[in-house]
């Protein structure tokens, strides 16, 4: 099978195979942490830590790896970053790490970063390995703060509230009050069902807009107005 060219990787991890709104996996934490857009950074730069560097390190011991153990050895290398992961969220942003709980190390569980190590690292080389792990990342990690920052606006009427736990002092007055300060919020959206919702219409958005893409390619080759057609009978020499 020949390795896919990187425009095609990056195509396929931030659009035509995310792994949030096609895939459809790692949707657990997706629609669990998602209440907030600095949830979901922080989920979102801990996923893609671990999809990056567990895809090249399946990607350099891809030959040495038996097909036979190629699972629980990708499994020990995702645990391995995810150990990594939690333990400088632990260090640096530990408020943070409180707050996103038990989905830190269940991301060793996450279909997509298996999925990603069985289906393109075990069999292609290093550097598009690496490439499509993070952009495998960086897509999952849009579709997160894509919800997040639904979900906060309608639920808390601010966005970028409490940065500072993921960034620092700096962050602290980052806070934006898009909907005054008497909003009342909508229960529904920092609610579970309000993530599915936002997941759901997401999901139809992306597929409206490849339905249009499709059907304005479609219009452009048509045959143009006017044009003949010439029937040819015989051999032409």
């Amino acid at each position: 099978m020949a390795t896919p060219g990187y425009a095609e990787i990056t195509h396929n991890g931030l659009w035509k195979n995310n792994p949030a709104l096609v895939q459809l996996l790692g949707l657990c934490p997706l629609l669990a942490v998602t209440g907030s857009v600095v949830n979901a950074i922080g989920l979102g730069l801990a996923t893609t830590g671990v999809l990056t560097c567990s895809n090249l390190a399946v990607s350099l011991v891809r030959k040495q790896m038996p097909d036979t153990v190629r699972l629980p050895a990708s499994v020990m290398i995702i645990a391995t970053f995810v150990t990594c992961v939690e333990l400088l969220m632990k260090a640096f942003t530990y408020e943070l790490y409180l707050v996103l709980g038990i989905f830190i190390p269940l991301i060793v569980t996450n279909c997509a970063i298996l999925g990603r190590a069985d289906a393109f690292a075990s069999k292609n080389p290093v550097l598009p390995s690496l490439v499509d792990g993070f952009m495998m990342g960086v897509g999952f990690t849009a579709v997160l703060i894509a919800i997040g920052a639904v979900r906060e606006i309608l639920g808390q009427g601010t966005l970028f509230s409490d940065m500072d736990l993921l960034l620092g002092p700096m962050a602290k007055d980052w806070s934006l009050n898009l909907l005054g300060s008497n909003y009342p919020g909508v229960l529904v959206a920092v609610l579970p069902p309000g993530a599915f919702l936002v997941a759901g219409l997401l999901i139809a958005a992306k597929n409206a807009i490849d339905a249009g893409i499709e059907r304005r390619r479609s219009q452009q080759i048509r045959i143009v107005p006017g044009s003949k057609r010439v029937r040819v009978t015989g051999k032409i020499s």
